[in-house]
């Protein structure tokens, strides 16, 4: 088959590893031509191009900033997406006949580009729902419900809920959402297709006692991390307490990996407070930001209490993949703190919550062996539900 892959991710070559690209991989290896469609945003001065590899096509389309940049410049990029996205694949693809178009949330603004393709080649279309927008722009308070602005993106929202044949979501709430708040959608179009990652085997080697001193992260406490994004959704002034009231504990430290729209915010709270029991790092290479995750012990998730829709964060899979229980702060609304504790692998507590987080920290600092046993079971979950094997035979049974 022919497979056209919209995005937003910004994919130089598919042997970069994430959730994108791993499940690209895993249809390059069962045979199928993939063509993937990724932004050259301003920022970048980058003209829009064709990279092509020995596993896939990737068309670098010239766009404005979407992503690190204010909000009129973000909404106005992520508006023109779809007109950019169709010129260049009609200019450098038109000729080839695409029998599955996939594309991820966010944006919610593809459907120019995912209708004409689709009436062009007849093909069958599936959406991977990681984003639920326009409401969870609403629950952080960055518009209202009666606004033009949610009005508009409703209903490219429900436009694209129209145009998919398939929508594969991240997890059983998910799905349960969707299906309430858009009747029109029939239930056996929306299934659970969730995250995945192709697992790393190689355990390369790496000297943790020295990426640990050249980083100044003591030893021999109990490492908690957090990476990804620091961003609204993330709900950083919680995070922030936590960090506060762990500087009362002796043994146990907490890092913190990333950058995003908060960044600012958190680097100003470490330069007024000097935590001893914590650290931030903006950013790491690549090979020692993963040596840092093998590095710790305890994974951490957090998301802010206002959510009304069920988030479900990718970086729980690499948590998982280094066999690290987790902890998680979120809404009451996701459904990931329930299926961490119905499965053994981590702990859940409404964000806000601070003397049951500071109990989850104490309950993994008082047993290593019990953190260990809990990050086996995290390990087995993965194996058995997040793999992209798993996620393209999910995919492919409505298409083979």
């Amino acid at each position: 088959m022919n497979i056209l892959f919209l995005t937003l991710h910004r994919i130089s070559d598919l042997s970069e590893r994430g959730i994108y690209t791993d499940l690209m991989r895993e249809f390059v290896r069962h045979g199928h031509h993939v063509h993937i469609v990724v932004p050259a945003e301003r920022r970048f001065r980058e003209s829009t191009k064709m990279l092509k590899t020995n596993d896939a096509q990737i068309l670098r389309v010239k766009t404005l900033n979407i992503q690190k940049t204010n909000l009129i410049e973000k909404g106005l990029g992520t508006l023109l997406l779809e007109y950019q996205y169709q010129r260049a694949i009609q200019k450098y693809w038109k000729g080839i006949k695409f029998d599955l178009i996939l594309y991820s949330t966010p944006p919610i603004t593809f459907n120019r580009v995912i209708a004409s393709v689709k009436k062009r080649c007849e093909a069958k279309t599936y959406l991977l729902l990681k984003d639920i927008f326009p409401q969870n722009a609403v629950d952080l308070g960055m518009f209202s419900r009666s606004s033009f602005i949610y009005s508009m993106f409703r209903k490219k929202e429900e436009k694209l809920y129209q145009l998919s044949d398939y929508i594969g979501c991240m997890s059983p709430a998910n799905v349960e959402y969707v299906l309430r708040h858009n009747p029109s959608v029939k239930a056996e179009r929306v299934e659970v297709c969730p995250n995945s990652i192709e697992v790393d085997e190689k355990n390369l080697e790496y000297d943790r006692d020295a990426l640990l001193q050249k980083l100044n992260i003591p030893m021999h406490k109990l490492l908690f991390i957090y990476g990804g994004n620091l961003g609204r959704p993330q709900g950083i002034d919680f995070l922030t307490e936590v960090l506060a009231a762990n500087e009362e504990c002796s043994d146990t430290y907490f890092i913190i990996v990333g950058n995003g729209t908060e960044f600012g915010k958190m680097e100003r709270w470490f330069y007024d407070n000097h935590p001893r029991n914590a650290c931030l790092l903006s950013s790491l290479p690549k090979q020692e930001y993963d040596n840092l995750v093998r590095a710790c012990d305890v994974g951490l998730i957090f998301l802010d209490k206002r959510f009304t829709i069920p988030n479900y964060p990718s970086r729980l899979l690499s948590y998982l993949e280094n066999r690290m229980p987790v902890l998680m702060a979120t809404d009451m609304h996701t459904d990931i703190g329930a299926i961490a504790e119905k499965n053994g692998y981590g702990l859940w507590t409404e964000s806000g919550n601070l003397d049951t987080f500071m109990e989850m920290v104490d309950f993994m600092a008082t047993d290593r062996n019990r953190v260990r046993t809990m990050g086996e079971k995290g390990y087995s979950y993965l194996i058995t539900n997040y793999t992209v094997e798993r996620a393209y035979r999910i995919l492919m049974r409505h298409f083979e």
